[in-house]
């Protein structure tokens, strides 16, 4: 089978290929789709108006007219997403008659089956505005291409069947002269049939044209539909090491604390009570007291690490508790501003606050600051993390200051780092996370 009806009407026997009726077949069923997405025309009614009061002196006019055009593009522009997305679906199977390979539409899967969901992420893609173009030239802008193509089969029609209905009470117009007669008629009829013959590539022709403007519209090639699915299993799998990886340190710091730790004190107290056993003037009792407060010191440590590995404020209380937690912990003074209302995912959480812990962490030991501020706030579906001091600045990635790490820290959640530090300073460190609800990341 041929490629397409371009392809097949290059052919010499093309009148006794298929493609004569398959085109016409899209040709004829094309005023019925045009008629299901007739919403999609509407504003040009009003934009037609729009420009007719233009060329008037009316003020009022024009002024009915633009209000009138603004709220039927308004409403259009809300509705008419939710009739093309369909139309377009119905355009893509019934493309199969003028282009047999496959038309892959390019919408994207919603990431969580909610109502909601599905119209955030049909608003938001090229690929239903792009539905919404192709709705809107089929009903507005296709009737006038597909009236010629009508005429030329009606004209055909009447040059033929002009000697059998003249007469000289009729008279009939043929291009630009009248015919009353037969015999004034009869000369026409070799046009008519010529005309005939020639309307089966004129309806293939109107439907390989069509179905171009279809296929461009509709039609996701294979390369960019295979490159869509596999960034999104990219971002699928990245979002499943990142919380392989939160739970496995959950469970590390579990067993830390309940293993470990519990061990620890357990062997403190044992020591502590053999301590008060032993005579001050014992020659055990100085090794013992030794002991007994290295037990205590390595205890702090691994408080510390466990902290470190997931502080349990920031599983109880959230990211603001959890950051004043840390201002409190670093060696210098620390200004926390959080504005966040609701809480986000946790790994969303658990990133932005250990992003927080290595900026205060690089501003003591390499910027030598004096003070830093952290901000926290909500903009435009992100988490916005800056974390500021007033070091001497001049920090680079490539020093090895841990600023790589904490860019790689807020790519695996889907966000970036931004860094300003100039010699002299001040150090800047802004971390722009997508803002994702428990909920989301859980479907």
């Amino acid at each position: 089978m041929d490629d397409t009806a371009l392809t097949a009407l290059r052919r010499r026997n093309y009148l006794l290929t298929p493609w004569p009726w398959r085109s016409l077949l899209y040709v004829a069923s094309t005023p019925v789709v045009a008629l299901l997405g007739w919403p999609l025309a509407l504003p040009v009614v009003p934009l037609v108006a729009l420009l007719v009061s233009l060329t008037r002196d009316s003020t009022v006019e024009t002024g009915t007219a633009m209000v009138i055009t603004g709220v039927s593009v308004a409403c259009w522009a809300v509705l008419a997403p939710l009739l093309a997305v369909p139309l377009a679906a119905l355009e893509r199977h019934r493309l199969r008659l003028v282009r047999p390979e496959p038309t892959r539409g390019g919408h994207r899967v919603p990431p969580s089956t909610g109502p909601w969901s599905w119209l955030v992420t049909r608003y938001t893609e090229a690929a239903t505005w792009r539905a919404v173009a192709y709705g809107t030239l089929l009903t507005a802008a296709a009737p006038v291409f597909y009236l010629f193509a009508l005429g030329w089969v009606m004209f055909a029609v009447a040059l033929l069947l002009a000697p059998f209905l003249v007469s000289e009470n009729d008279v009939m117009h043929l291009v630009f002269v009248e015919v009353s007669t037969p015999a004034e008629a009869w000369p026409w009829t070799p046009l008519g049939l010529a005309l005939v013959v020639t309307t089966p590539y004129v309806v293939g022709l109107t439907a390989w044209v069509h179905g171009l403007v279809a296929a461009a519209l509709l039609h996701e090639p294979a390369a960019s539909a295979r490159l869509h699915t596999e960034l999104v299993e990219v971002s699928r799998s990245r979002a499943r090491l990142v919380d392989g990886f939160e739970a496995e340190r959950r469970r590390i710091e579990r067993d830390l604390h309940d293993g470990a730790q519990q061990r620890l004190v357990g062997l403190t107290l044992q020591l502590g009570l053999a301590k008060l056993d032993v005579p001050d003037d014992s020659p055990a009792a100085a090794t013992v007291a030794k002991a007994h407060e290295e037990a205590k010191a390595l205890m702090a440590e691994l408080r510390d690490l466990i902290a470190g590995i997931h502080p349990q404020v920031l599983t109880d209380l959230g990211l603001p508790a959890a950051l004043r937690e840390l201002a409190d912990r670093t060696a210098l003074p620390v200004t926390v501003r959080s504005d966040l209302g609701e809480r986000p995912a946790a790994h969303v959480e658990s990133t932005a606050y250990f992003v927080v812990a290595e900026a205060l962490t690089n501003a003591v030991r390499h910027g030598h600051a004096s003070q830093a501020w952290v901000r926290a706030y909500r903009e435009k579906g992100q988490l916005i993390v800056e974390v500021t001091d007033d070091g001497r600045g001049g920090a680079r990635p490539d020093r090895g200051t841990g600023l790589t790490g904490l860019a790689d820290r807020a790519a695996t959640a889907g966000g970036r780092m931004l860094l300003s530090s100039p010699a002299g300073g001040p150090t800047v460190v802004r971390i722009e996370l997508p803002w994702v609800r428990a909920t989301e990341r859980a479907a």
